[in-house]
């Protein structure tokens, strides 16, 4: 008995440090969260970039908290090696003012996106705080703010550091945060003052979405060009219409045949005879003859004379 309780001690300590292995949580190496007021709605895009570690085993299953007044994300999609975003399947689980978002993945980068409706706006002051739930440890979290158009008086707590111009005309406030610990929060306050209600999208530049190939061809622009076309047809047209004009009106009039009128005189084949040559006929066939002729061209008949 003492001998199979000795073996099952060996095998319980033996097994021991993989569970512990399988229950160690969910670690991610990178949280980029980026704040977007007023950008295309009046509420807050707020767009996380979870990064897990290398050797994670997948798939991996996450579960990240949003604000549930934010309703469903707006995107929750897996970041493809060839750096395009595929949508996953989440589910939704609202307790208390807190939403939960579960999903798995096979790729080591997601994007989770959502408005949140939470900004406070005065005629024309605006206030927004936003917190990280603390859900994983985090070995590098970083900030970044976007300032909305035409908004001024920005102040950011705590602080970003000095505003950076972007590529797209806007300012943007970032810092480094380092590592936050599993179960802790993280808070910032944005505040600043906007007169108008006009999004940041309005004032951007539509870009496309690849870069366009080039063609070794140009491309007809037919809308274009459509009024040379027809203007060079119709030009045309008038040149051939004035051609045609000039050349009919050189032509020479074709003269009218006059018809000859019936006479009483001798006809087209009949030859000029003086009294004294008097017209003979065959007698057989009744065609006439020739001057001189002794038998009738036709029939052969002797022909006399009168």
């Amino acid at each position: 008995m003492r001998k199979w309780v000795f073996v099952l001690l060996l095998i319980f300590i033996f097994l021991l440090p993989f569970n512990a292995v399988a229950q160690d949580p969910l670690t991610l190496s990178s949280v980029q969260v980026q704040i977007w007021p007023e950008y295309d709605q009046p509420s807050v895009l707020v767009i996380y970039n979870l990064f897990l570690p290398t050797g994670t085993s997948f798939p991996a299953s996450l579960s990240v908290r949003i604000p549930a007044s934010a309703g469903e994300p707006n995107a929750v999609a897996a970041r493809q090696p060839d750096g395009s975003l595929f949508t996953i399947d989440k589910t939704r689980q609202v307790t208390g003012d807190w939403a939960t978002i579960s999903f798995s993945t096979t790729a080591s980068e997601i994007q989770l996106e959502y408005y949140d409706p939470g900004m406070e706006k005065g005629d024309i002051s605006r206030h927004y705080q936003y917190t990280w739930p603390g859900d994983y440890a985090v070995t590098q979290f970083s900030i970044r703010v976007q300032q909305p158009v035409s908004a001024s008086s920005m102040r950011i707590s705590p602080s970003l550091g000095a505003g950076v111009k972007g590529d797209d005309g806007l300012t943007y406030y970032a810092q480094d945060i380092g590592s936050i610990p599993a179960g802790q929060t993280f808070d910032i306050t944005v505040d600043y003052q906007k007169s108008s209600d006009a999004l940041s999208v309005s004032t951007l530049a539509v870009q496309p979405s690849a870069p366009i190939p080039q063609s070794s061809t140009p491309d007809l622009n037919v809308s274009a060009w459509l009024p040379w076309i027809l203007g060079i047809a119709g030009a045309g047209l008038i040149i051939g219409g004035i051609v045609w004009f000039w050349h009919s009106g050189r032509q020479k009039p074709v003269p009218k045949l006059r018809r000859r009128r019936a006479s009483s005189g001798p006809s087209d084949g009949e030859a000029y005879q003086s009294p004294a040559e008097a017209a003979v006929y065959c007698p057989q066939c009744g065609k006439r003859a020739a001057p001189g002729d002794q038998f009738c061209r036709y029939c052969g008949t002797q022909i006399r004379s009168k």
